[in-house]
């Protein structure tokens, strides 16, 4: 008597808990990056053995807009609907009662509050869960990295359930039609992670598991990059029968020469927009000033130009001028050197001419008495 009594007063009392007819359950948050996948669970527990006739998933957005409708199961068919029709499935167990979907592809305008509602047949009861789905702009998918560093290369799979990893898988293909190779392998079947065989692969003893698996996350660390580790990378994460999969492209750089820095290595600067409306202005003012600053240039080097030649006449005539008076002071001492030493000359000339003179006696007869008077002995005049 007692099972039945308390499954006859375990509806009496959620009823008037809560006043209604529906079991509501507190809503967790879920933050996904855009182009990510989520999972958002929603089971019922439940003893009985009854059947989930109708299960619907419903978006309502914080601006109080008209509800969305993202997906309804109902009479074994599942259907997505609008936007969401090749990015929404159900991926829970219909007959545990599990209604859970998988929203693919994550999108900016996916986030919101997503309320799953699951009614059992023969059952008024309808149980209601709320998901707050978060939505991060996208992570990169190209990573780059220099030849011997180490890099991050994260795969996390979002879920709202603590679901059971199953496996995990990391493949490398170096171009569109290469093999691929295996980089990391997981079981849960194994004690511990393990990375691919040595013997297998140029991976071996480059690669660590840095991801909570009990958290689906299976990023893995890359070690020691090498230059044919450029390529694409692809992880894949197995919760039973649902599969994860996340694809990232890896570039490898040569490591550059360190070299001193000059000003054509520093990296140009973005400008602003007071920087850009000053350069503006300045190229602008610049522009308008132009034809004044060329003016100016040609009315200097015109006044030079008449400097230069008034400069050049007035040298030409002081080398003029200077000529001539040395034309003329060199005459006048020329004159004044023959005026003194011509004087000079007709003395000389005067003088080498006097000479005495002879009388001759019959010029002068008295001159002859007095010579004989004096002895006989003529007396000779020296003329002044």
């Amino acid at each position: 008597m007692s099972c039945p009594l308390k499954l006859i007063l375990l509806p009496a009392l959620l009823d008037y808990s809560l006043g209604l007819s529906d079991l509501i359950v507190s809503s967790p948050e879920l933050t996904v990056h855009v182009g990510d996948s989520a999972l958002m669970g929603c089971v019922f527990q439940s003893t009985e053995d009854k059947h989930v006739t109708k299960v619907d998933w419903m978006l309502s957005k914080e601006n109080h807009a008209e509800d969305e409708y993202v997906l309804y199961y109902y009479s074994n068919l599942s259907v997505p609907m609008g936007r969401f029709r090749n990015r929404a499935c159900l991926v829970g167990d219909i007959l545990h009662h599990d209604g859970s979907l998988l929203l693919q592809d994550v999108q900016e305008a996916d986030q919101g509050t997503y309320t799953c509602e699951i009614r059992l047949e023969r059952e008024s009861l309808v149980f209601k869960k709320a998901v707050t789905l978060h939505v991060l702009p996208e992570e990169p998918k190209e990573l780059t990295v220099h030849v011997g560093d180490s890099i991050p290369i994260k795969c996390v799979f979002q879920s709202t359930e603590e679901k059971h990893v199953t496996k995990i898988n990391w493949m490398f293909s170096s171009g569109e039609r290469a093999k691929e190779e295996t980089v990391f392998h997981y079981h849960s079947k194994l004690k511990s992670p393990m990375g691919y065989p040595q013997t297998w692969g140029r991976f071996q003893n480059r690669i660590n598991l840095v991801g909570d698996i009990s958290r689906n996350d299976g990023s893995i660390m890359l070690q020691g990059v090498k230059e044919s580790d450029r390529g694409i990378y692809t992880c894949s994460i197995y919760l039973g029968n649902l599969v994860f999969k996340k694809t990232v492209v890896l570039s490898v750089i040569l490591k550059e020469a360190q070299t001193l820095v000059t000003p054509a290595a520093i990296p140009p600067m973005v400008l602003g927009g007071n920087q850009l409306v000053i350069i503006v202005g300045i190229v602008c003012g610049t522009i308008l000033l132009l034809p004044v600053l060329i003016l100016i240039v040609k009315r200097t080097h015109r006044n030079k130009s008449s400097v230069n030649s008034t400069t050049l006449v007035k040298n030409l005539e002081n080398t003029k001028k200077a000529d001539l008076e040395k034309h003329v002071y060199s005459s006048i001492s020329t004159r004044e050197v023959i005026d003194k030493e011509e004087p000079r000359g007709k003395s000389e000339a005067t003088y080498m001419t006097m000479h005495p003179v002879w009388p001759s006696l019959r010029s002068d007869p008295n001159n002859l008495h007095e010579k004989k008077s004096d002895g006989g002995t003529p007396k000779t005049q020296r003329a002044f």
